[in-house]
């Protein structure tokens, strides 16, 4: 039994993974209707997934006090090159002359600009890096997505949206959901500190508290993949896409971490290369064109894998 625990626990989240692949199939397979398979996705969308984000969220945020968050160099260096490619990626974008190149060229913009998942805490945490540090920068990122993606999205892809409308859009769509949680726990640290060393003694639960959210969000990303109405060379470059993204922004981040010390290095690479993915699929259905918005499944995958990989190299060492 204590082998089975010890599997399950190194190899936890390529399991939930494959758990929110059958979960969909298995899903779908049921006696249900159309109507009821809708409900049921908008219900894991929009209430269980932001409800499991907000518990993991709040079991990392007791763990960090505010004196710790305050601006490191790195996090100036990953926010500058995080933007950057964003513009670059957004200017290519309006230079392409058919629509198939401007899709991938949004898919990429999506996968640079989106901000650093709310999760990365929970893994940095597990690898050994900076909790308080991955949470500051987390604060950063999505306060430049707000100004940034408004600012150039309508201009990719031209809509009666204004910079004021878009900006209020994602603000409501991302600050709830850190504010929140950040605010709970640190009321809990100040004001109800016997319940603040409780919590405290459950040290993996965020880490299965997202390994939950992590399988419903794969069953979402297949579903999204699955009733994708395209062909499949958009998808399959979209795929491509996504995963030098991916490894881009993970060993940009590792460098640039790495001139600052060895627990940098680890918060660093997991602030630039771990990404909220829901965020990416809503991102790209409301303000590109909808196809891109399969970018964000497909990052969810590569992602998680390297993830997956970290912590089995760190539970070995």
């Amino acid at each position: 039994m204590s082998r089975i625990w010890a599997f399950i626990r190194t190899w936890t989240l390529p399991i939930a993974m494959l758990t929110g692949v059958a979960e969909y199939f298995v899903f779908v397979w049921l006696p249900f209707g159309a109507e009821a398979h809708r409900v049921t996705y908008d219900a894991v969308a929009h209430y269980i997934q932001p409800l499991l984000l907000f518990v993991m969220l709040f079991l990392s945020f007791i763990k960090v006090s505010p004196k710790e968050m305050r601006p490191h160099w790195w996090q100036l260096w990953v926010l500058l090159i995080q933007g950057s490619l964003f513009v670059a990626t957004s200017l290519l974008a309006m230079l392409m002359p058919d629509e198939a190149t401007r899709v991938l060229c949004e898919g990429a913009m999506l996968a640079f600009i989106c901000p650093t998942a709310t999760a990365s805490a929970v893994i940095v945490g597990k690898l050994g890096g900076s909790v308080s540090g991955v949470v500051t920068y987390l604060m950063m990122c999505n306060l430049m997505v707000s100004l940034l993606a408004p600012a150039l999205l309508p201009l990719v892809e031209p809509s009666e949206m204004t910079f004021f409308s878009s900006f209020l859009m994602i603000l409501s769509k991302v600050f709830p959901l850190l504010i929140c949680p950040l605010v709970l726990a640190w009321c809990v640290r100040f004001f109800a500190r016997p319940l603040h060393r409780w919590l405290l003694r459950f040290k993996d639960l965020a880490f299965y508290v997202w390994a939950i959210s992590l399988s419903l969000a794969i069953a979402v990303t297949v579903r999204s993949i699955v009733h994708s109405s395209v062909g499949v060379l958009t998808p399959a470059g979209l795929a491509l896409i996504s995963c030098v993204c991916c490894l881009v922004q993970f060993y940009v981040g590792k460098r640039i971490g790495s001139r600052y010390g060895i627990v940098e290095r680890i918060t660093a690479g997991q602030a630039f290369g771990q990404k909220n993915t829901v965020f990416v699929i809503w991102m790209g259905q409301v303000f590109l064109n909808p196809v891109t918005s399969v970018v964000g499944g497909f990052y969810s995958v590569w992602h998680n894998i390297i993830n997956s990989w970290q912590l089995y190299r760190k539970q070995k060492e």
